[in-house]
């Protein structure tokens, strides 16, 4: 318990920390400095926590075993459902919505970024996975979901890390626009799609045999995907419901004790 208590208290308060200038102004503290790309800077405070805590923890060892999670690819098939599945969600939510409304689709801006107009797909996707992926990923899935693991089912610690995710993104509903135009129920939204979300990470971690860089290129891909500037609002509530009904599978195929093949 010390543990996680240790690791969630520094994610938070580095990633606070670095966050602090693009809302601070709202504290009474004006005109902070701020960087380029200071918000995936933030994003970085899970990695920095779960590396300091596996180093007090479990000492040298326990932090050459997490970097050797980052780089692990085997099963290979778990890279390319992590790589390959959220895209295809998205042509299927796009055949839904020419299927069903029958209207003429713009697919010009997918896959492309309006925060960063300058990056094409690759180095959207490096961003994304640098930033987000193992920023995120190397302390919610690597370090603190095996620690909640060893006390309670896959499905509730999956569950109760969904809090503590959605916990850490506290500061964002006071500068990022997506967030602050969110409402009560956009929220409860957001919040049931990261439960959706820690369901199936869960599932590809312990499938993978713990493969962090496997959650990484997810969180990476489901990024780009949910955030395509797509002009059809259908095309996002198929995805959303495409996924809620995978994460639903997962469960019931897989069960919430393990929420993995029996390996």
């Amino acid at each position: 318990m010390k543990q996680l208590i240790a690791f969630f208290s520094l994610s938070y308060g580095i990633s606070w920390l670095i966050w602090f200038p693009l809302y601070g102004h709202l504290l009474g503290i004006p005109k902070l400095p701020i960087v380029p790309y200071h918000h995936a800077l933030g994003a970085l405070g899970p990695l920095i926590a779960s590396f300091i805590s596996t180093y007090i923890y479990s000492g040298s060892a326990g932090v050459k075993g997490l970097l050797g999670q980052c780089f692990k690819i085997k099963p290979f098939v778990y890279v390319l459902i992590a790589l390959l599945s959220p895209f295809i969600l998205m042509a299927i939510a796009v055949g839904m919505s020419y299927v069903i409304n029958h209207k003429p689709i713009d697919l010009s801006a997918i896959l492309s970024s309006k925060e960063f107009p300058g990056f094409n797909l690759l180095s959207f996707f490096i961003y994304n996975l640098i930033f987000f992926g193992f920023g995120e990923e190397v302390g919610w899935r690597g370090f603190a979901l095996p620690r909640l693991q060893a006390n309670m089912s896959a499905l509730n610690a999956s569950i109760l890390l969904t809090l503590f995710w959605a916990l850490w993104h506290w500061p964002l509903f006071f500068y990022r626009p997506s967030f602050m135009g969110m409402g009560f129920g956009g929220t409860i939204g957001w919040v049931f799609s990261l439960l959706t979300g820690s369901v199936l990470l869960t599932w590809l971690y312990n499938s993978s045999r713990a493969s962090i860089l496997v959650c990484a290129i997810f969180h990476s891909t489901v990024d780009i995907a949910f955030t395509a500037d797509f002009s059809d609002q259908n095309i996002m509530n198929y995805m959303g419901m495409l996924i809620t009904v995978w994460g639903i599978l997962t469960i019931v195929i897989f069960k919430p004790a393990k929420l993995r093949k029996n390996n």
